[in-house]
């Protein structure tokens, strides 16, 4: 049968996974594209301040802005620009009238980079990324030139521009004399260090994506191996025991596992196991009843028949008595019937609960003493617990279903006991279990194998036969397999009689 995967949990992880790694992925992408601007903003905050002071400067010193006053500006005030790599003065024509680069000025001031520009200028961001020769400075002076031209309303401008391999951020704003815009300055400034901050701000970025995308993958499969395809295989499974398909899934490799899916294979298949085995009981035990009723049907017909014919009075009080041992027979079997089924059905939903051992059958025995000696019966059952006291006989169970399984084996030793007889209980512990010896001084066992008393029906039943089902043993090794335990019966040693032993597994 094709599964279907729409709703697979797999396909859902791996669609949210990617979903999130999608948003992470543009938000990464946004993030980095934005690191540079950041970086260099910063950057020009210095820019703004040095183009703000020479303003103030240029009003206070009363400087005129052309050519030879802006040269003596510059060699007067060079501590305004420590640390610039180059400042340029342009006119209101974008006409350069001053550049630090063409003064003969100390170098620790100012540095002389062979700069070239070329690129396209915009109103907010100019970016000029590509070197080019040194023949193209006239070109670079146009362009700058161009830019001033256009009468920018937005001022200071950003200029990111690339020297061979070094990284300049330049800002471009205006010159005002008491409030009157009188030209443009340039102030550059080397900034490899943003460069390298982005640089390595991606790799880092870049590694970490490409390692979650790793973990995301490898959890996947991991989900996918351990977790998914066992559950699908159980999903698979109960569908093949619910259509009745004949293929056969082979659960062993789950079921070792001692994690979750372990238990939860383990639990899925007992239970199935468990449903088959009452099914195949319900089947096999419909036809045993069928069979059982049968017969005491088939007797109580031919002794209705003979009734009619017969007239002497022995006679009549024989059939009678045959007619109602086989209608005893057929309502125990019909009770029994009804009351296993009971039983089966509340065994599933009681709870096990800490049980003594001792006390529950010292209980059992009570009731039966009294009922032999109302009945006037010379029956005696004793209990041996050697040198113990039976304080610390607890097991796990179900206290009024071990009274039965008690009640029925010691209800199976009397049917089988005389007078005068006594039917022993013997119990006893190992490193493990608890070991309960029910012995009675009766026939014993006719049969090579006495195993068979536990199956329905057994046949080898005493004279009160109209008393017994030939269910209660059945029940019995039911109720103590549903505690873990088991049931074996045999005939005792060196004298007569028959023997059950019932072993539980002590409470830890």
């Amino acid at each position: 049968m094709k599964q279907k995967n729409s709703n697979s949990i797999l396909r859902k992880f791996l669609l949210f996974n990617l979903l999130v790694f999608s948003i992470l992925g543009i938000l990464t992408i946004l993030y980095l594209n934005a690191i540079q601007p950041n970086l260099v903003k910063k950057r020009t905050q210095n820019h703004y301040t040095i183009i703000n002071n020479t303003n103030d400067h240029l009003d206070r010193l009363n400087i005129t802005f052309d050519e030879q006053n802006i040269r003596t500006f510059l060699l007067s005030t060079r501590f305004l620009f420590q640390g610039l790599d180059r400042v340029r003065f342009y006119s209101l024509d974008g006409d350069l009238i001053g550049d630090t680069n063409i003064l003969d000025l100390d170098q620790s001031v100012f540095q002389k980079p062979e700069e070239i520009f070329e690129g396209k200028i915009e109103d907010q961001n100019i970016s000029i990324k590509d070197n080019v020769k040194s023949e193209e400075i006239e070109k670079s002076i146009n362009l700058i030139k161009e830019t001033i031209l256009k009468k920018q309303q937005n001022y200071p401008i950003v200029l990111e521009e690339k020297v061979k391999n070094n990284f300049f951020v330049s800002t471009l704003g205006e010159v005002s004399r008491f409030n009157k815009k009188v030209g443009y300055i340039i102030v550059s400034e080397e900034a490899n260090d943003i460069l390298i901050a982005v640089s390595e701000r991606k790799n880092f970025i870049l590694r970490t994506v490409l390692a979650i995308g790793l973990v995301i993958l490898i959890f996947s499969l991991f989900l996918n191996k351990y977790i998914l395809k066992p559950i699908g295989s159980l999903v698979f499974y109960t569908q093949s025991i619910k259509n009745k398909t004949s293929k056969n899934i082979n659960m062993d490799s789950f079921i070792i596992r001692k994690d979750e899916v372990g238990i939860l294979t383990k639990s899925i298949d007992e239970m199935t196991r468990e449903l088959q085995k009452r099914t195949n009981r319900a089947e096999t035990f419909s036809t045993d009843l069928a069979h059982e009723i049968r017969n005491p049907l088939a007797s109580l017909k031919g002794a209705s028949e003979l009734l009619d014919k017969t007239t002497k009075d022995f006679d009549r009080d024989k059939l009678l008595q045959i007619i109602n041992h086989d209608v005893e027979r057929i309502e125990r079997l019909i009770t029994d019937y009804s009351q296993m089924l009971k039983d089966e059905a509340s065994l599933s939903r009681e709870k096990m609960r800490k049980v003594n051992l001792v006390q529950t059958i010292n209980n059992v025995v009570e009731d039966f003493r009294h009922d032999i000696s109302n009945q006037n019966k010379n029956l005696k059952i004793n209990i041996n617990l050697g040198d113990k006291d039976g304080k610390n006989y607890h097991i796990l169970g179900i206290e009024n279903r071990l009274e039965q399984v008690v009640a029925n084996l010691l209800d199976n030793a009397i049917s089988f006991s005389d007078d005068g007889q006594i039917i022993e209980i013997d119990i006893s512990e190992t490193s493990k279990n608890f070991v309960i010896l029910i012995k009675d001084q009766g026939p014993g066992f006719a049969e090579a194998a006495p195993e068979r008393i536990f199956k329905r029906f057994y046949s080898n039943r005493p004279k009160s036969f109209g008393k017994h089902s030939g269910l209660g043993l059945n029940i019995v090794k039911n109720i103590v397999e549903l505690h873990k335990g088991t049931i074996a019966a045999s005939n005792r040693v060196n004298t007569k009689g028959a023997q059950i032993e019932v072993l539980l597994p002590k409470f830890t």
